[in-house]
């Protein structure tokens, strides 16, 4: 028996190194090694295990910022190009949910109060599309196959 020829201590730390490599403990994300410069910065993704053995592990960047975010004049505007940062940024969680909510133009005469006349036509048209959408976003999560595909489109 092991038991017999071990001390109790012994038999416990060698149960705790044959289990320890078994029984994969996450901590947390595991960074991707791979630093991608895209036109804001560089960015660092994950490396997401997949429930399956069949299938390999995926690089993922989350909350990756396409756009400035559409606030004060860029408000119902153009995306413009997103803000630059200095450094790398991970991109491990999602980004923002970004709720719009869009301007009263239910009564002509108030609307333009606040606002140009040529915007006031604008959102008239706009208004009855807005309905399809419950939120906009200005961040993109990207996985290691979509940039692939990415990269494929751009090739020819």
């Amino acid at each position: 028996m092991l038991s017999i020829c071990l001390p109790r201590r012994n038999l416990i730390l060698f149960c705790v190194a044959i289990l320890v490599p078994v029984l994969r403990v996450h901590c947390g994300p595991r960074y991707s090694s791979r630093i991608v410069d895209i036109q804001s910065g560089a960015i660092r993704g994950i490396i997401l295990e997949l429930n399956s053995r069949h299938l390999e592990p995926v690089e993922v960047f989350r909350g990756v910022p396409y756009a400035a975010p559409p606030v004060g004049p860029l408000r119902f505007r153009s995306p413009q190009p997103a803000l630059p940062w200095p450094g790398t940024r991970l991109a491990d969680t999602f980004g923002a949910v970004c709720p719009q909510k869009y301007p009263d133009v239910s009564n002509r005469t108030a609307a333009l109060q606040y606002m140009p006349k040529g915007r006031y036509q604008y959102l008239r048209k706009l208004v009855p599309l807005l309905h399809l959408e419950e939120e906009g976003s200005v961040y993109n999560d990207v996985d290691e196959y979509n940039l692939q595909d990415r990269f494929e489109m751009n090739r020819y």
